[in-house]
């Protein structure tokens, strides 16, 4: 089963994220990542393995920024490696997602999106791909979020950031998903 947390506020969020990595260690996981916004753009290290051993090679505490996104992966759709680990992103490499459970519908939806690079062989990178078809049509990424969401099928926790907006999208669906309220933020956890 995989692992996600989300983080907003006033805090450093990658010491955050990868306490709550580490805190969903128990469930099993072949992967983990972890996405920050900054005032720029989003900044994102992933690697196959243990996080102490992707940590250590990485290093998850360099990213900076109070907003953030993180996974522990269990692979259900690609092999165990770097690229398949979460986050996933869009082609403009603007939009981050985190992903917990199974696209049913996802080779029709990455069949719709053949104009977009695809880098990983997983469900949850259609996500991203459709959150950008959406904002293409100018929408906002709210807006783009709900439709995006809308056409998938199966069942699913997601967290969306996005560069230039200071807010986590969330949704579920026959995924659980936890939002907690804390003094300097807020957190998601799956």
């Amino acid at each position: 089963m995989c692992g996600i947390i989300g983080y907003i506020g006033s805090e450093k969020a990658s010491p955050i994220l990868l306490k709550g990595l580490i805190n969903l260690e128990y469930r099993g996981y072949d992967s983990a990542g972890m996405a920050v916004l900054n005032s720029k753009s989003i900044e994102c290290k992933k690697g196959a393995g243990k996080i102490e051993e992707i940590n250590r090679r990485l290093n998850f505490l360099d990213l900076d920024g109070n907003i953030g996104i993180a996974h522990n992966r269990w692979a259900t759709h690609g092999e165990v490696n770097d690229i398949n680990a979460h986050p996933h992103f869009d082609c403009t490499k603007t939009i981050a997602i985190v992903h917990n459970g199974i696209i049913e519908n996802y080779k029709e939806l990455k069949e719709r999106l053949a104009n977009h690079k695809f880098e990983s062989e997983t469900d949850s990178e259609v996500i991203a791909h459709l959150i950008e078809e959406e904002l293409k049509r100018g929408l906002p990424f709210e807006e783009a979020f709900i439709n995006a969401i809308s056409q998938l099928e199966g069942s699913y926790a997601v967290l969306a950031i996005k560069a230039g907006e200071e807010k986590i999208l969330a949704a579920r669906k026959g995924s659980p998903l936890v939002v907690g309220i804390a003094d300097h933020g807020i957190f998601f956890i799956v």
